[in-house]
């Protein structure tokens, strides 16, 4: 059964360089992995920004004095210190999924991959954000209570909705077992790179 999967898979892997060039990719998609390696720099740019933000406003707080105002830049610059790394994990993600892996996003498995690390960033980075606003409501007023209740929701729901994602997803994957054995033959690749 599995020398049947991976023949299957090799034939599919060579028929599929068919119409392709000398160099193994078609020149498209080299065009959209080179535009991806472009959009890739930009958000570590824009991450390198966002820490020079953050490192500022800590600066800002060691020349004050530590009371409840400084506490509240200091849970700022967590924000923006998690929004560089979003910033991070995103290029880092688009880097290893549309630049140096050759195999591109259909199968099961490496859609549930692809968005799993988006996710994590992004609830973090938003229940960090629930807290920066649940400290700011403590502190300047109960109306803005609401906004941090329903950040704090915002992560649960996308919590559920992942977990039920990830769940769903791996029904598919029991249809397609090539599809993994490919995935973990690129990670291994990529390892060895």
């Amino acid at each position: 059964m599995n020398a049947q999967v991976r023949s299957s898979a090799s034939a599919r892997h060579s028929s599929s360089r068919e119409g392709e060039d000398a160099e193994g990719a078609p020149k498209l998609l080299r065009g959209f992995s080179v535009i991806h390696g472009l959009l890739a720099l930009l958000f570590i740019c824009m991450a390198l920004l966002l820490l020079v933000i953050a490192a500022k406003g800590t600066w800002e707080v060691l020349s004050t004095d530590l009371n409840d105002h400084a506490a509240q830049l200091v849970i700022e610059s967590m924000g923006v210190l998690a929004a560089a790394v979003v910033a991070l994990q995103i290029a880092q993600t688009i880097t290893e999924e549309e630049v140096i892996r050759t195999a591109h996003i259909s199968a099961p498995t490496r859609v549930r991959r692809f968005l799993s690390r988006f996710m994590v960033v992004i609830v973090v980075a938003l229940a960090i954000e629930g807290l920066v606003a649940t400290f700011r409501a403590s502190h300047e007023g109960e109306s803005l209570l609401l906004h941090a209740a329903a950040m704090v929701t915002a992560v649960g729901i996308l919590m559920g909705g992942w977990g039920l994602f990830i769940r769903l997803n791996r029904y598919a994957e029991e249809l397609e077992p090539e599809a993994m054995e490919d995935a973990k033959e690129e990670d291994e690749k990529l390892k060895e790179d």
